[in-house]
């Protein structure tokens, strides 16, 4: 699958081949959320999920990870626009493809956030109590 924006010179592409995966890397270990994953557990969770890249002609600008049984459940994690991308909508074109991506848009959709809620609920998503377990290091 592939979107082209309909003003800016961006496209999403849902092809993992496409993926820079050293540059998401590099934003992932900046983030709250994912700065203490190793590489190799990174490079693992692309393996096993539907990825959008957000590209220009410089390059990927964006990424966004989303864990699915592309049935009933779609967990949407590692939302991430390049700084130097940021301020034009590029999240909020992103939200828009994968809402309705047709592999998962039929599904219940969920994701965690601490400072982008106004974003989401954009897109349908309501703010809930949820249960966490942490991950047990091996």
């Amino acid at each position: 699958m592939e979107a082209r924006h309909a003003t800016l010179p961006y496209k999403i592409s849902d092809e993992k081949q496409l993926l820079d995966r050293e540059r998401i890397i590099g934003w992932l270990s900046t983030t709250y959320w994912a700065s203490e994953r190793s590489k190799e557990i990174i490079m693992k969770s692309i393996e096993n999920s539907l990825c959008f890249g957000l590209y220009n002609e410089d390059g990927q600008a964006g990424f966004v990870r989303v864990v699915s049984d592309y049935a009933t459940i779609s967990w949407v994690c590692d939302v991430f626009v390049d700084p130097k991308h940021r301020g034009v909508g590029l999240s909020k074109w992103l939200m828009e493809v994968i809402v309705e991506h047709p592999a998962i848009r039929h599904t219940n959709m969920i994701l965690a956030t601490r400072d982008a809620h106004g974003l989401y609920e954009q897109y349908g998503f309501t703010r809930r109590e949820s249960m966490h377990r942490p991950i047990i290091k091996a």
